[in-house]
């Protein structure tokens, strides 16, 4: 077994992550196959905080749409994030990794509040941390949670995990001729408006130099491989 060259990391991971095969709902086989994926990165000793969406089973824009008010969307979302921690914590427990789930919106019977220092000292004690209630505020993005809790707990890298394998300039499905990118600065990514990531979140790393990778979570090994040094996705980073 290699050495990782990262101690801390944060995963973000989208909600449907988690979805059935309809890309809803909370399967709980899906919630296993995540759960494999991040025992395999935690059994090289890599600590690991995640944050996770709520696509799977609420999308704002939806209620926005029929007239709902977008802070009562986005805590409807928040909340749901909430619930994907929980399914995700079951299924880590399950296959023998100590999991606590903390929240930005206080739900004491059922997870911690989000402390940074208990989030720490979690993780110091090899305890994986599930981050759900997104930031705790409407109108901001779990990208944005994302980026900011991994500054928070000091991660050296955070880890934006899709169904794409890297950033392009153009949808690879739709374009052939789209361009593939190894590296990109934050400027040129927040310039191009690329929409793999929150722009929000992408700023607040730029502004605290975190670099980001963007890969594919589900394909051949993915996480692990970059946790091994290995060229993986797309890092996005001051060159």
């Amino acid at each position: 077994m290699g050495t990782s060259q990262y101690n801390r990391i944060l995963l973000k991971i989208g909600g449907e992550a988690l979805a059935g095969p309809e890309g809803v709902g909370i399967d709980p086989t899906r919630a296993a196959e995540v759960a494999k994926i991040v025992k395999d990165v935690y059994d090289l000793g890599v600590q690991i905080a995640l944050v996770i969406g709520a696509g799977n089973l609420w999308r704002g824009a939806a209620g926005i749409g029929q007239g709902m008010e977008r802070s009562t969307a986005d805590h409807m979302g928040m909340i749901a994030t909430v619930m994907n921690a929980l399914a995700l914590q079951d299924a880590l427990e399950r296959i023998g990794i100590e999991t606590r789930v903390q929240t930005a919106i206080e739900m004491r019977t059922v997870a911690e509040p989000y402390i940074r220092l208990r989030a720490i000292r979690h993780l110091e004690k090899g305890r994986v941390i599930i981050i759900g209630g997104g930031t705790g505020n409407p109108y901001f993005t779990t990208d944005t949670a994302g980026a900011l809790r991994a500054m928070e707990i000091g991660a050296e890298v955070l880890v934006k995990a899709t169904k794409v394998d890297a950033i392009y300039d153009a949808d690879p499905q739709t374009n052939p001729n789209a361009k593939r990118f190894e590296r990109i600065s934050y400027i040129d990514f927040l310039n191009s408006r690329l929409r793999v990531m929150d722009s929000t979140a992408v700023s607040l790393c730029m502004e605290n130099n975190l670099p980001i990778v963007v890969l594919n979570f589900w394909h051949d090994d993915s996480v692990k491989k970059l946790m091994l040094g290995e060229t993986v996705g797309t890092m996005v980073c001051n060159f």
